[in-house]
């Protein structure tokens, strides 16, 4: 029983052309892989949660009941510090509150880098 190889060998002599180089199953197992890496395009329409955190603070339940419509919390953070820009609860930048038409919006004013981030994640 002779193999593709060789039958693609006596058909090309026959006709006087070139042999057809066949793609082995590895080749094609890296061309495919290669279609198949994962682009920046794959997850820009992907939704997250962006929030910013001006501060926190812990308290007992039993003071959390007793807040009302006029209670003062005071927060951790000091006035001017920049707030914590998160993305999905990861840290990824500190920033100021600014007002923009109106609204309010961040300046942001420092980015996380991503080696930080992965480190604060441990």
């Amino acid at each position: 029983m002779s193999s593709p190889e060789q039958d693609n060998a006596q058909a090309s002599e026959a006709t006087g052309e070139p042999p057809v180089e066949q793609e082995t199953d590895a080749e094609i197992a890296v061309a495919q892989s290669e279609a198949e890496k994962p682009t920046l395009e794959m997850v820009l329409d992907v939704p997250v949660t962006l929030s910013l955190e001006i501060g926190n603070t812990r308290m007992p339940i039993r003071n959390l009941l007793q807040l009302n419509q006029g209670s003062v919390v005071e927060l951790e953070r000091a006035a001017g510090e920049p707030l914590d820009v998160r993305v999905n609860g990861v840290l990824v930048a500190h920033g100021e509150v600014v007002l923009l038409d109106e609204k309010f919006a961040i300046r942001l004013t420092d980015i996380v880098s991503p080696t930080e981030r992965i480190r604060k994640l441990s």
